[in-house]
């Protein structure tokens, strides 16, 4: 059962994640791999909007994708935006990457590639890890435009949808932690959190929604 307190916790670091980009036409579309295929879904409905002209799916499995997607998250994704319309010939998939990082540089390096000319990014992530994203993208990719989308969604529509409020809030803990500790082990920039972002993730902690942390030491992404 989740308490009063950590609902509104949970919510004050959902709410700091979104990043309210205003969407754009860009040059390409990199749909960040993960268990949710909302970000295919999202990336479907921008490609149709004339967002972006080619999508990049990118991403192989882990331990939470390796029996829902077995041929992994990118080769879902594909499947799932295709049968949504978008044209075999608009997609391209990366499917070696296992962390954000490599979604990054091995989704760049597949578009150097390819002879695909890139000035913006339209980045398109679960909703609970926006700033995650655009962290690490400009880290890795400073030279372009980056613009963040997500599934519009509220958390309780999200915890609907995953069915499992306590791994949600997890996940939110996880990415957190993440934009507090990765900036200085060289993997993102940094971006400031607010005092009341901070206190929130660490009454979470407390409550003991760890499942995603990691040491804060660790150099694994």
């Amino acid at each position: 059962m989740v308490s009063v307190r950590a609902w509104s916790d949970a919510r004050r670091l959902w709410d700091f994640q979104q990043m309210h980009h205003e969407v754009h036409p860009c040059s390409v579309a990199v749909g960040l791999g993960s268990h949710d295929l909302g970000v295919a879904d999202t990336s479907a409905a921008l490609y149709h909007r004339g967002m972006a002209p080619i999508i990049v799916f990118t991403g192989a499995t882990s331990s939470t994708t390796r029996s829902i997607m077995p041929r992994g998250e990118a080769v879902h994704y594909r499947e799932r935006a295709l049968a949504l319309g978008v044209p075999d010939s608009a997609i391209l998939v990366e499917s070696r990457a296992r962390n954000t990082g490599q979604n990054i540089t091995y989704s760049k390096a597949l578009l150097e590639a390819a002879d695909i000319s890139v000035s913006s990014v339209l980045l398109v992530s679960k909703p609970y890890e926006e700033r995650r994203a655009y962290a690490t993208t400009r880290k890795l990719w400073p030279e372009v435009e980056i613009v963040n989308s997500s599934t519009p969604m509220s958390l309780e529509d999200y915890v609907d949808s995953i069915n499992d409020p306590r791994l949600v809030i997890d996940m939110l803990v996880g990415s957190l932690q993440r934009l507090l500790v990765y900036p200085q082990q060289g993997f993102m920039i940094e971006m400031p959190v607010p005092a009341d972002v901070v206190a929130a993730y660490q009454r979470l902690c407390d409550a003991g929604f760890v499942s995603r942390l990691i040491p804060a030491d660790t150099a694994l992404k």
